[in-house]
């Protein structure tokens, strides 16, 4: 199963079983010198939807930003995608050094489940703005060979309006703020299901975005 449109497949407490194994991810390695990732998939084998999947890891209680790292595309189911993107967030993320055993009761984890990124069409670049919606739309864009992704929630937490959230998901991609006017740059829009833990090892949450 692929997605489009919408992306809401997952109940909270399947929310919470994803956001937990996230952590346990991280968990497992920081702290073993033995880690499977295989068994780690095997562990979520129900989750065999395809669906873009992005995890995030957040300082506590201050939000700050510890990690972020998955895939738009549906390109695996999402229990094995789940893995690889709690594996990427902690320890691959360009912007910080791994995450470290220490750190770990001061971090929350969140999962996004992407739609199917939809092409934003327009027939001027002043029109593209107004098929933007902060709060529930998510942007990807595309030029030559860079690429840059934004989730609804970080647009959100910054209080970007349509054209400043395109100005930096251009940033993001390594171009220059305006380069989604260009007439030939690629640019999509997702949405997003999110879970996240209320505060370290706690309870987790569907987050509603507004």
């Amino acid at each position: 199963m692929t997605s489009s449109g919408t992306a809401h497949p997952y109940s909270v407490e399947e929310g919470m079983v994803l956001v937990r194994q996230a952590r346990h991810v991280v968990e497992a390695v920081t702290t073993s010198l033995r880690f499977d990732k295989r068994i780690m998939q095997e562990q979520l084998y129900k989750f065999t939807q395809r669906y873009g999947l992005f995890v995030t890891i957040e300082f506590y209680p201050t939000k700050v930003m510890r990690g972020c790292m998955g895939v738009a595309e549906p390109i695996a189911p999402v229990g094995q995608l789940l893995v690889e993107a709690a594996l990427s967030a902690a320890s691959e993320d360009p912007r910080f050094v791994p995450v470290s055993r220490h750190e770990l009761d001061s971090l929350i984890f969140e999962v996004s489940i992407l739609s199917e990124p939809q092409q934003i069409k327009a027939r001027t670049s002043a029109g593209i703005p107004r098929q933007i919606k902060v709060g529930r739309d998510g942007l990807l864009i595309r030029y030559g060979y860079r690429s840059g992704l934004i989730l609804p929630t970080i647009a959100v937490g910054e209080g970007w309006n349509a054209e400043s959230f395109l100005n930096n998901v251009c940033i993001k991609a390594g171009l220059a703020q305006h380069t989604w006017k260009v007439h030939d740059v690629s640019l999509y829009k997702f949405t997003t299901q999110v879970f996240r833990e209320k505060e370290p090892m706690g309870d987790v949450e569907e987050v509603i975005l507004k």
